[in-house]
């Protein structure tokens, strides 16, 4: 894609970029609202059936995955018009999604500065090594690389760290206003968990909270994963790198079946979002249709996208992502040389 063809398509954008306040506040709605009562009713079935409990937590994990979403265009500053308005959201839809507001903002904006950028990963980012770095990599290195691309970690432990333990604590170097948000986060949180245990009962609370958390805490990593580990991804060096190419080449667009689609929060046209961050999640699903240089970009299905769980390794010569075993140099079969004998 040409400068000029990469200029067009960010023009051709620019029209989406703004917040639309009444289908920012029905979304709140028809989002908040419902999470709440299928909450109570999570709870209300504890006296009926825990497997009814379970199922109705599946449903609430959906939501509070769509809350999520919302959580993240605050940071973005996309949800509302009003940059206070979006801090506010913000901050109380981190509390329900236990993401400190200005924390996590910071750390997605460099995700979005870098995506791709292979000399500027490991920042909100998912751990990628390429086959080189691999090889070079010592045992420990590669043991801990293993471990943390195996679904079972990555899925199963990943939501636990990062929800309860990664995102309580301040980065070294953030500022005082950062650093605030994450301790009124914690504060809040820590008093919501209180009076939800004081009132409920602490077995009670873990019983709803919990699978609510770990499914809608899997489901996150999962999209972020997919949404950036497919086998033609696109990664570069900082001297070759762009942007443009990064969001529709290195983002890939999910398409899910609509009541996925609105559950995630149309979080599937990663693509659009990588290319303009300032784009309602609500307006993403029309600025894809809409413009048809983005209808031709790295596509995935439910179906498709569980082919990514292979992909451990970044091939820079290949360009493309290949699995443990797809990286070992094939060996050569030897060749038994017969020498030949003269007869005196």
């Amino acid at each position: 894609m040409t400068k000029t063809k990469q200029t067009m398509l960010r023009k051709q954008v620019a029209p989406y970029e703004k917040a639309d306040t009444q289908n920012s506040i029905v979304q709140l709605l028809n989002t908040i609202l419902p999470f709440i009562l299928l909450w109570i009713l999570a709870y209300e079935s504890l006296s009926v059936s825990y497997f009814l409990t379970l199922g109705i937590s599946v449903v609430a994990a959906g939501f509070l995955t769509r809350i999520f979403i919302i959580f993240h265009d605050c940071t973005h500053g996309s949800f509302f018009k009003s940059k206070k308005a979006n801090k506010i959201l913000g901050t109380i839809t981190g509390v329900l999604t236990m993401h400190p507001f200005s924390q996590w903002k910071h750390e997605h904006s460099v995700h979005h500065a870098t995506s791709s950028n292979l000399d500027k990963r490991g920042t909100g980012d998912i751990w990628v090594m390429t086959i080189e770095e691999y090889k070079a990599a010592s045992i420990w290195q590669k043991i801990s690389y293993r471990l943390y691309r195996n679904p079972i970690v990555m899925f199963g432990l990943g939501p636990i760290y990062v929800f309860l333990l990664k995102n309580r604590f301040n980065r070294k170097d953030a500022r005082k206003k950062e650093r605030m948000n994450t301790y009124l986060t914690n504060a809040l949180i820590a008093a919501a968990v209180s009076l939800l245990c004081w009132t409920l009962g602490w077995q009670s609370f873990l019983l709803v909270q919990f699978p609510i958390f770990f499914i809608s805490g899997s489901m996150g990593i999962w999209l972020f994963y997919v949404q950036h580990t497919f086998e033609d991804s696109y990664f570069e060096g900082n001297d070759d790198w762009e942007y443009v190419k990064a969001a529709v080449e290195g983002s890939s667009y999910y398409k899910l079946p609509k009541p996925i689609q609105w559950l995630t929060g149309n979080i599937g046209y990663h693509h659009v979002h990588h290319l303009s961050p300032r784009v309602p999640n609500y307006k993403l699903e029309a600025c894809h249709e809409n413009t048809e240089p983005l209808q031709n970009v790295p596509t995935i299905t439910l179906a498709t996208s569980l082919k990514s769980l292979k992909f451990r390794l970044w091939d820079e010569k290949e360009k493309k992502f290949v699995t443990f075993k797809e990286a070992k140099p094939v060996k050569q079969p030897s060749i038994k040389r017969v020498t030949a004998t003269t007869k005196s």
